[in-house]
């Protein structure tokens, strides 16, 4: 343990009392704020008041004075329906949560909502409250912490060098994300991540028994996890134990199982779902303070507790300021390392990146999953901070560059990861990747499968993290493993969340585009959908895919001043209504083709744009998507068709479903004159 971080030398009756005083302090800063709101979770930070001044007083290394610090150690609340935990925590340490903001807890603008926001409140590493979610990113922040130390360590230079702490309820471990997530990183053997467990047995509905039976400690011992026992969730000394124990194990991750009680010190609602989320009320608030012996008023802290927790901070900053010589002594002895390990944190990619994208030209024809593997082939090397991997579809997803080395306990290097089949927790670790920082991951699996992880797709997006999904085989083009594998509903799902950038490139031209954009991203995910099946390159995207796909539509083919007809399609259907444009042009019509890859980037053009593509005189209109048809009625208007699947697809080869869907030249063509 570091000295540094431990409490100052004093007798050990004045320690006791300090951190009674302090606990109890934290405790009532969450009641009077859950009661001043008239709503949120008070139970939780109660029982789990103990275990989080612990961490925070005795080992936490951070500095509230540079809540951004790369080398801090991660504190993730995962049991974020807690918030006012973490927000009392902040205050008392000195971060930027004033008094006032406690008490605007929940209520509009503030920066103390009712879950941890991050990028909201200083000091909130990850945004939580749906369980299972912030376990998994914590995974993350692990994995992160141990590649880069191993990348940019060297002897005598640990510029890298920090643990994850998390709070996890027993939501979160009832969560399948939770599982799926302690399973992989029992697997890696990441010692720097240590979690405590509120081990209360209540959640809304009553008693964990209604649902929860389980081994926790031997579940964990089997995903080859460190487990510690603490039966006394008010005993800061036997937490520090524990938590001692916890960082002394450097190959596995700790799970230190606390025996807490929610709603402590409530002489009616300790114990009971009645204090997990909802106020005491006026009755049990007086009751509790009389029964802990608080005779202070709401939102009162003693300065006995501002003292100790600011000294705590203090001697964590100072923490930073060697960090920050370390970091002046690094540049000078390895300077080009120093550079790259400057560039990885600032987000920044290398010079002349885009250089190294592959050029496609006409009768290029290749899935344009394949065309995303040539991509990832070329910009790898290059881009060094560019991690990621597959939930066990690498070779159908194109994913692993040739030479490419696996993160494991034995590579801690290794940039590719091999996550298994664990869509959800996978997501929600990549997340934690952006998080930490220095890290640009991108994962991947069937788009089908993007059900699994949606929640966590969602949290990048709420997050502005700018992590990378790899969907592929995004459509009927699936074939032969028919409906269960097809997705249909998927494009409309994932253009549904805000902040979320959908790409389903049309060629391989168009896939490079998609990728730099998803590359250049800075504020939030992008989602790029491949075929399973081989497309046409043509020489018209080849040429102009690289200005167009950015604006998110753009014209292919313009048939001339006057279009009578436009006929608008995303991926593979592209090369369906340019075929069908043919057979209208040898008819005498003037047809305009519209490759619309990205809804999200065409929306955000200028309304000038957006009227040059689709001309607002121009009502004749068809756009084609093996996909529900929900939402193109936007680009089509009332007077335009939608050629569609607005059912499940079916079990033959993907020829074969295009054609009997409909998805055709002649039936696009068909659908066309329909509106002359």
């Amino acid at each position: 343990m570091s000295e540094a971080r431990n409490p100052s030398p004093r007798s050990a009756d004045a320690q006791r009392a300090t951190d009674a005083l302090a606990v109890n302090t934290l405790r009532f800063l969450a009641i009077d704020a859950v009661q001043e709101a008239n709503s949120g979770h008070p139970g939780m930070p109660m029982g789990a008041a103990a275990m989080a001044w612990t961490v925070w007083s005795r080992h936490l290394k951070h500095d509230p004075q540079a809540p951004q610090w790369f080398d801090r150690d991660r504190f993730v609340l995962s049991a974020g329906h807690g918030s006012m935990l973490l927000y009392g925590l902040l205050h008392l340490f000195g971060y930027e949560v004033g008094l006032g903001d406690l008490r605007r807890f929940r209520q509009w603008g503030s920066i103390t909502p009712g879950h941890p926001e991050s990028g909201l409140t200083p000091g909130v590493e990850t945004t939580t409250g749906p369980l299972g979610q912030g376990f998994a990113n914590g995974v993350g922040f692990a994995v992160a912490e141990r590649l880069l130390a191993a990348r940019f360590n060297r002897p005598g230079f640990a510029v890298v060098d920090h643990y994850t702490y998390g709070i996890v309820s027993d939501g979160d471990l009832m969560e399948g994300i939770s599982h799926e997530a302690a399973s992989l990183a029992g697997h890696l053997g990441l010692g720097k991540l240590i979690y405590l467990y509120d081990d209360n047995g209540i959640t809304i509905d009553g008693p964990t028994s209604l649902a929860f039976s389980e081994d926790i400690p031997t579940r964990f011992a089997s995903y080859g996890w460190h487990v510690v026992r603490v039966e006394d969730g008010n005993d800061v000394d036997a937490i520090d134990e524990a938590i001692g124990e916890a960082r002394a194990e450097h190959t596995r991750p700790s799970l230190i199982v606390v025996k807490t009680h929610i709603g402590f010190g409530s002489p009616n609602k300790q114990d009971t779902s009645g204090v997990h989320g909802s106020p005491l009320g006026p009755d049990e608030v007086a009751r509790t303070r009389e029964n802990l012996g608080w005779d202070l008023p709401p939102f009162d802290v003693p300065l006995d507790v501002y003292g100790a927790a600011r000294d705590v901070a203090l001697r964590s900053g100072g923490e930073r300021v060697a960090w920050a010589d370390l970091l002046i002594r690094y540049e000078r002895e390895h300077p080009e390392t120093a550079d790259e390990f400057a560039r990885w944190r600032s987000g920044e990619l290398p010079k002349g990146w885009a250089e190294a994208l592959p050029t496609f030209v006409a009768g290029d024809d290749m899935a344009t999953r394949q065309a995303s593997g040539k991509v990832l082939a070329a910009v790898s090397p290059v881009i060094g901070q560019l991690v990621g991997g597959s939930a066990d579809l690498t070779p159908s997803n194109n994913t692993l560059v040739k030479g490419a080395e696996a993160h494991g306990r034995d590579r801690p290097d290794g940039r590719y990861f091999h996550f298994g089949i664990r869509e959800h927790a996978m997501a929600a670790i990549c997340n934690g990747l952006a998080l930490h920082g220095g890290l640009r991951p991108f994962c991947s699996t069937f788009l089908v499968f993007s059900d699994y992880m949606r929640p966590s797709v969602r949290l990048s997006a709420l997050m502005h993290q700018p992590v990378i999904y790899v969907f592929t085989h995004d459509s009927i083009g699936v074939g032969e493993d028919g409906p269960t594998h097809q997705p249909v509903e998927h494009y409309a799902a994932l253009r549904a969340i805000p902040g979320l950038v959908f790409l389903r490139p049309a060629d391989a031209a168009e896939t490079a585009a998609a990728w730099r954009i998803a590359l250049e991203r800075c504020s939030g995910p992008t989602a790029l959908a491949l075929t399973r099946q081989k497309l046409p390159q043509s020489a018209e995207t080849a040429t102009q895919a690289a200005e167009g796909v950015p604006r998110g539509a753009y014209v292919v083919r313009d048939g001339g001043a006057h279009p009578e007809v436009i006929l608008l399609a995303s991926g593979s259907e592209l090369h369906v209504v340019m075929a069908a444009a043919d057979r209208l042009a040898e008819e005498g019509r003037r047809v305009r083709v519209v490759s619309v890859p990205s809804w999200e980037l065409f929306a955000e053009q200028s309304a000038e744009y957006r009227n040059a593509v689709l001309p607002p005189s121009v009502r004749r209109r068809v756009a084609v998507e093996a996909g529900i048809r929900q939402g193109w009625e936007r680009w089509v208007g009332d007077e335009g068709r939608i050629v569609a699947l607005d059912r499940y697809g079916a079990s033959a080869p993907a020829e074969v479903l295009f054609e009997k869907f409909g998805f055709t030249p002649e039936h696009v063509a068909d659908v066309a004159r329909s509106l002359f």
